[in-house]
């Protein structure tokens, strides 16, 4: 395909009008909008893409889930979600969940914030009392909790269906996805990026460093073009299949959690996926879970829940990328022509990617951001975080 960006019919095989690194929701996002403006190859280091957190992902879409910025960015995703691109995905992407989150002893102040943030909401929370709470999760322990926020508009989110129609829609433009091409050297070159992987070359004038839990290691491998790592904190989440006692089915409940983020179990293939929500930094890597977490994870459930699961399956751990403000990280970056960002998703990835995908799109390409998001853009630049002092000696 010959791009806006000057890419020829007859060039090397590596050449591209945009190089995307990183395979996951966030990139495959990226090269699908991407590749409506020129040639896209996207770059993934392992044998698949998704691997360490698309994934691994609990797979909730919530507007009430994150800071005003990431909300909003999730509201604006929404349409894409409810109403994808003809031929995008042959089943719904989202279908309805709701999440009840219990005022559990000690965390009233925490229900309070959460119910006047939830209000905003397009589908605002409501407040349940313990029967009500009830009704919609009979496992729920009478007593162990006092009131209860439901929250309506948050769904269940078909990762695989969303991540490879991404993809599938990266190829049908004309891109291409390169597996087992971890990045190994970057370097900017007479207007264009010049980047070795273990399977050869690739240029581009535009790179989108997509990377997740390795984008900061991407960013000093360009150092000498004037990018800065921005400080992003990889992250542990543990989860654990729970198979439910004496055949009770779950499969209508609401995902439950407590107000405080110290738990959550959600239904899922027939029994209950849970997680204690933990956040702990690591180094990127093929995360692996800890029983204690998933100890910690069945004990706060049934601390709320007449259940006890006694035949845990199925353990994982993925990764969460953070900035230091918990706010991703999209677009230009204004030291290095060329060289773009999105990074920094948090938890919040599969929510907002087709949103943060066409952000992207349109900043590397210098066309007008969506209406819906343009107010967002200057929180979301990498200039807020970048600097010296976010960079190792």
């Amino acid at each position: 395909m010959s791009g806006r960006y000057g890419t020829s019919p007859g060039t090397a095989r590596g050449a591209a009008d945009f190089l995307v690194v990183g395979g996951g929701i966030a990139g495959a996002a990226a090269g699908y909008f991407l590749a409506r403006h020129g040639r896209v190859v996207l770059l993934e280091a392992e044998r698949s893409p998704g691997l360490h957190a698309t994934g691994r992902s609990a797979a909730l879409f919530s507007e009430y889930f994150g800071n005003p910025t990431v909300r909003a960015l999730t509201i604006a995703a929404r349409g894409f979600y409810t109403a994808p691109p003809d031929g995008f995905t042959t089943a719904p992407l989202l279908t309805p969940r709701g999440v009840l989150a219990l005022e559990t002893p000690g965390t009233a102040a925490q229900f309070e914030a959460a119910k006047v943030s939830g209000a905003t909401a397009p589908q605002p929370v409501v407040e349940l009392d313990e029967e009500r709470a009830l009704d919609l999760c009979p496992a729920l322990l009478p007593g162990a909790f006092g009131r209860a926020l439901y929250k309506p508009g948050a769904c269940d989110v078909d990762v695989d269906a969303t991540h490879q129609g991404f993809l599938r829609g990266l190829r049908a433009a004309g891109g291409s996805v390169v597996t087992g091409a971890r990045v190994h050297a970057l370097r900017r070159d007479a207007g264009e990026w010049q980047v070795s992987t273990a399977v050869g070359e690739f240029a581009a004038p535009v790179v989108v460093n997509a990377a997740g839990a390795w984008a900061d290691e991407l960013a000093r491998l360009a150092r000498s073009a004037g990018v800065r790592a921005l400080g992003l904190v990889p992250r542990r989440r543990t989860a654990a299949l729970a198979r439910t006692p004496d055949g009770a089915d779950a499969s209508s409940w609401p995902m439950v959690s407590d107000v405080a983020d110290t738990f959550y179990a959600k239904p899922e293939s027939g029994g209950l996926l849970l997680s204690p929500v933990d956040d702990t930094p690591e180094p990127p890597g093929d995360i692996r879970a800890r029983d204690l977490d998933v100890a910690t994870a069945v004990h706060r459930f049934e601390q709320v829940s007449t259940l006890r699961l006694r035949h845990v399956g199925h353990i994982w751990a993925g990764l969460r990328t953070s900035t230091p403000d918990d706010t991703p990280v999209i677009g230009t970056d204004p030291r290095a022509p060329g060289f773009c960002w999105l990074a920094g998703l948090g938890g919040y990835g599969i929510q907002t990617a087709p949103a943060a995908g066409a952000l992207l799109a349109a900043l590397a390409t210098g066309n007008a951001p969506p209406p819906a998001l343009a107010a967002l853009v200057p929180g979301l630049t990498p200039a807020r975080d970048h600097g010296p002092d976010r960079e190792e000696p």
